[in-house]
């Protein structure tokens, strides 16, 4: 049985003056959705991570939501991974918006010596790289324009990682089971990566633009 861990995170920045800093940026929240084979969803894992170096400043609090507040009391990285790899089951296959997410888990624990908790990312999947496989092109995509284009009805509180894994799943689901990938009619196949909308498109489409 294939089982699919649909993982994002948010990240904060470690501030330059810091002087003993080991680190560039800091996970500060784990979000995970878990697919079945038939590519349902299943469970759903999430929590704040406190970081030893970083500060939530205004820019991340806008972006994320996310207040020093939400960060007290929460676990550091080596518990928070603990508690995730208790959660993932040992036969899941691990699915990230571009590669930034495993990077920054291997990065970090490396540079906190954390041991052992990375082995869930040892079969793991881009699922940005997929996508641009299947547009056919070499272009970047993020995950708002790939929801967009393929026309899913998306959360849109962007930059929460529960929010951002759950749309992530959808996107991967649909990559899944449509083998010829359907997108929404107002993109454009003239112009690759620019879309084109009449006033009504959000509307037809089910998505907001």
């Amino acid at each position: 049985m294939v089982r699919y861990a649909v993982l994002d995170l948010e990240m904060c920045k470690v501030p330059k003056s810091h002087k003993k800093a080991r680190n560039i940026n800091e996970i500060i929240e784990i979000g995970a959705v878990l697919l079945d084979e038939d590519y349902n969803s299943v469970d759903e894992f999430k929590t704040f991570v406190s970081p030893e170096e970083g500060v939530i400043d205004s820019y991340i609090h806008e972006l994320t939501g996310i207040s020093q507040e939400d960060l007290e009391g929460a676990p550091d990285l080596k518990t928070a991974l603990e508690m995730f790899s208790s959660w993932i089951p040992e036969d899941a296959i691990v699915i990230t918006w571009s590669d930034s997410d495993e990077r920054q888990i291997r990065n970090e624990t490396g540079r906190k010596g954390i041991c052992g908790l990375c082995d869930f990312l040892d079969c793991c999947i881009d699922c940005q790289a997929d996508f641009s496989n299947r547009m056919e092109t070499k272009k970047v995509y993020n995950l708002k324009e790939a929801l967009i284009i393929t026309g899913i009805e998306y959360d849109e509180d962007i930059h929460d990682a529960l929010v951002d894994a759950r749309n992530t799943a959808m996107l991967f689901t649909k990559m899944k089971k449509e083998e010829n990938l359907r997108l929404t009619p107002y993109y454009s196949y003239e112009q690759p990566g620019k879309m084109s909308y009449n006033p009504f498109a959000d509307l037809l489409t089910g998505c907001a633009v």
